[in-house]
């Protein structure tokens, strides 16, 4: 998978290099008060693209780092509630057959609702 990952990153450098050398080309652009600015055509699309890709990449960033804290908030409440000790059967009323009522059964027969 990695060697497919090298192919794939150098494939896309050849690529960029070829359309860089056969489009060495200046293009004007016109900036406000009738300034023209000489740009290189493929100096020009990284900066486009890169206009477009970084704040994505920002946003996305901040999405996956946020859902990161909240897992490991989740992670944490869920190991806390595990070390909880167990509810010990001597604190819950006995049946008349000697068995612990479950904690519904004792609410009913204590006269109140959970």
């Amino acid at each position: 998978m990695q060697f497919l990952k090298i192919l794939f990153w150098f494939l896309l450098a050849f690529v960029a290099a070829l359309f860089t050398s056969t489009n060495w080309n200046n293009v004007q652009i016109n900036l406000w008060s009738g300034l023209i600015a000489d740009v290189n055509l493929p100096l020009l699309l990284l900066v486009t693209f890169l206009l477009g890709f970084l704040p994505t990449y920002l946003y996305l960033g901040t999405v996956r780092w946020r859902l990161r804290q909240r897992v490991a908030a989740a992670e944490r409440m869920l190991a806390d509630a595990r070390a909880l000790p167990p509810v010990p059967t001597a604190a819950l009323p006995i049946a008349a057959a000697g068995e612990p009522i479950a904690a519904d059964e004792a609410a009913a027969v204590e006269g109140r609702l959970l």
